[in-house]
């Protein structure tokens, strides 16, 4: 059993909630004594303090008016508007402790009734009324003179507990006391169901935060969840949902306002189509006095884990008229992974938390050279890119200048040191794999996939994962899987369709019926250990050119290696070829690779970018380990001599050797070339 559990701590929760209890009663009794108006100043007075002592509080006002009005009011406005919305909070919550104590005429000559005619309009064709209730400005006035508007009907209301037992007690006492019938929350909705149907008016607060079990509804033109069960219960008892609200009107008095409302029964609406309307009303409601409303509620609240949208049961709902444009964008932050080959496999990671929710926009933060990588995504809103050895506030420095506020943003990097990047930079949501350090700034943790049997987790997967975590489906986001199996001679092929008989593919009959290009990548950037030796690039073009000289080969590789790629060319003498080494961007290397019908080449970033784009492989393995990092798909041929020292992923071979590269033969590379030229259709 807990600590928590324990009857000794059982006994000071007790003492605690009684001591709150005790409080409370002291304070009311203070407030018995004064008078309602010079409460009223009183609580704008204290307000104004709160409004500069709170900050968090006050933020969070800000940042909510900021996403209701701030499209169309300036910060000026934003500012005077939180502290006036401190005022009124504070104002309406002492004089909410008064009314109870005051005499029920004294609260009705303060309270101005209007729009009533909707409400005796429905009594009068004997509909069940459902009042809309929204913490608007003294909510308390609705529990202290129900004969305002449930009239001869008998008024419930469906409550939330309070953790205080003995507040809770006193809070319960004093409703019935008024005729209130109470429905506990906890206890399902059958009892307000009977009571609307046997003609009651039941109020229920429809404004808050519904978590995991709401619809996603436009609040504002942000998504929102929003509780369904309002409209469930008017739409079930063939009600009407009549938005009801209480407004500053002078000190110590208040305004009472009905609103015209909908008749389930006549406009044949589903209780998503019915929840729309709702938030389109407390919405209208809000705008009449904005100061009035809760705004430090977080009302837009960042679902934790499953921020994208798609695994949410009752899914999103826009109104049938509502413009599409003017959706608020949820501004996700994407950290890219560094290495060219490890962003290509983040592709479908992207791609999946793009539709994750349809008003995702998102930015990727990575290396500037990989700037026009991520630009050719169509799912990339923007880019924004790191200079080489920036550091870490100018990096945060620059994302706050981009004017963007991102709600969340998803690390595709294991470093402290990116992440440090974006806490600097004041992002709400950090979610990663937990790291080593870095598990103290980021607010959302990624359990590491389980273990299964058989081969570890390929990269693009572990990618795939986080976005999963995050609510994304991931289904679909790649259309291929891993087909790749170890031959028993130490080689791996795509399909097992290779079959080399003493590293000779039978290639009799076969002919190109056009001129093809063919890519080779003889470098790599991470070290020697991944370059298979560039005289055997040489052989296996020689070979191949043989048997089809209409073959055009074109060499890629980074700036750095420009002069491989001259000794290259050297080696193959006349044949066919173009030496593209160093001289591409990445621009251009993309287009360059959109011509080629297959590309040789070691385990590098191109090889990645080829297969992103959809073009063939054939990939020389050595010191690094296929499974993990190996081109996806059916239309790509890995080979791999396996030595018990493999998979290392050393930089340099420690034994000077490199027999897991050096033991693969032309002939087999060759062969691996001419099947699969032969085996890909004609691009056209």
């Amino acid at each position: 059993m807990g600590k928590a559990s324990t009857p000794k701590n059982k006994t000071l929760q007790l003492i605690s909630h009684w001591l709150v209890y005790a409080l409370f009663r002291c304070i009311e009794g203070l407030l018995w004594l004064l008078p309602v108006e010079f409460i009223w100043y009183l609580g704008r007075v204290l307000g104004s303090i709160g409004f500069y002592i709170l900050p968090k509080y006050r933020r969070l006002a800000k940042h909510n008016l900021q996403i209701a009005f701030g499209r169309e009011k300036s910060a000026h406005w934003i500012h005077h508007t939180a502290k006036a919305h401190f005022q009124s909070l504070v104002t309406n919550v002492l004089c909410g402790f008064k009314l109870p104590m005051m005499d029920k005429e004294d609260v009705l000559r303060r309270v101005t009734v209007e729009g009533m005619n909707h409400t005796h309009e429905a009594m009068a064709k004997k509909k069940p009324i459902l009042y809309l209730i929204c913490h608007l400005s003294c909510w308390e006035i609705l529990t202290q003179v129900p004969s305002l508007f449930v009239f001869d009907r008998k008024p419930a209301t469906v409550y939330q507990p309070l953790r205080n037992p003995f507040l809770n007690a006193l809070v319960l006492r004093r409703r019935r006391k008024l005729g209130y019938t109470l429905f506990d929350r906890q206890d399902g909705f059958t009892g307000p169901m009977r009571h609307m149907k046997e003609g009651g008016c039941l109020g229920v607060l429809v404004d808050q935060h519904a978590g995991d079990h709401g619809v996603w509804v436009p609040f504002f033109d942000r998504l929102a969840s929003t509780t369904p069960i309002a409209a469930m219960m008017a739409q079930r008892s063939r009600g009407v949902l009549m938005p009801l609200a209480i407004y500053d009107d002078g000190p110590g008095r208040w305004r009472m306002v009905c609103s015209p409302p909908v008749d389930t029964e006549e406009i044949k609406q589903s209780v998503d189509g019915l929840t729309t309307w709702m938030n389109r009303s407390v919405e209208m409601m809000v705008r009449r006095q904005p100061e009035n409303w809760f705004w430090v509620h977080n009302r837009w609240k960042l679902p934790k884990p499953r921020f994208l949208l798609q695994g949410y049961k009752r899914g999103i709902a826009y109104p049938a008229d509502y413009d599409h444009s003017k959706l608020q964008p949820f501004e996700l932050l994407v950290r890219s992974p560094n290495w060219l080959g490890d962003a290509c496999m983040a592709f479908p990671t992207v791609r999946a938390m793009k539709a994750g929710r349809p008003d995702c926009k998102v930015t990727v933060f990575g290396p500037e050279k990989l700037r026009e990588l991520w630009e050719s995504q169509p799912e990339v809103d923007r880019y924004i890119g790191k200079e080489n050895k920036e550091g870490l506030l100018s990096v945060a420095r620059r994302i706050k200048k981009t004017g963007i506020r991102f709600d969340a943003a998803i690390l595709l990097t294991n470093s402290t040191r990116s992440t440090l990047e974006f806490w600097l930079a004041g992002i709400p949501r950090l979610v990663g794999y937990k790291g080593s350090l870095r598990s103290r700034f980021l607010t959302q943790i990624v359990k590491e996939p389980k273990k299964v049997a058989g081969p570890p987790m390929h990269h693009t997967l572990r990618y795939l994962h986080v976005a999963k975590t995050c609510g994304a489906d991931t289904e679909n986001s790649i259309q291929f899987s891993v087909s790749s199996v170890q031959s028993s001679g130490g080689s791996i092929q795509s399909e097992g369709r290779l079959n080399t008989e003493n590293g000779i593919l039978n290639t009799e009959n076969r002919t190109l019926n056009t001129a093809v290009r063919v890519g080779i990548c003889a470098g790599a950037e991470y070290g020697q250990a991944k370059r298979w030796p560039m005289d055997r690039f040489a052989e296996v073009m020689k070979q191949v050119s043989a048997r089809y000289p209409e073959i055009e080969w074109v060499f890629f590789g980074a700036p750095g290696e420009a002069a491989m790629g001259e000794q290259l060319s050297q080696m193959v003498g006349e044949v066919r070829h173009t030496n593209l080494v160093g001289k591409t961007k990445l621009s251009a290397l993309i287009t360059e690779l959109r011509t080629c019908r297959l590309l040789v080449t070691n385990d590098t970033g191109t090889m990645h970018l080829a297969a992103a784009l959809g073009v063939p492989t054939v990939s020389i393995f050595g010191s690094t380990e296929p499974v993990l990092t190996g081109p996806l798909g059916p239309q790509h041929t890995v080979i791999r001599h396996h030595v018990p020292c493999s998979p290392c992923f050393k930089r340099e071979c420690p034994f000077g050797h490199y027999n897991c590269m050096t033991l693969i033969t032309p002939g087999q590379v060759a062969a691996a070339v001419e099947d699969r030229l032969a085996s890909q259709p004609l691009q056209t």
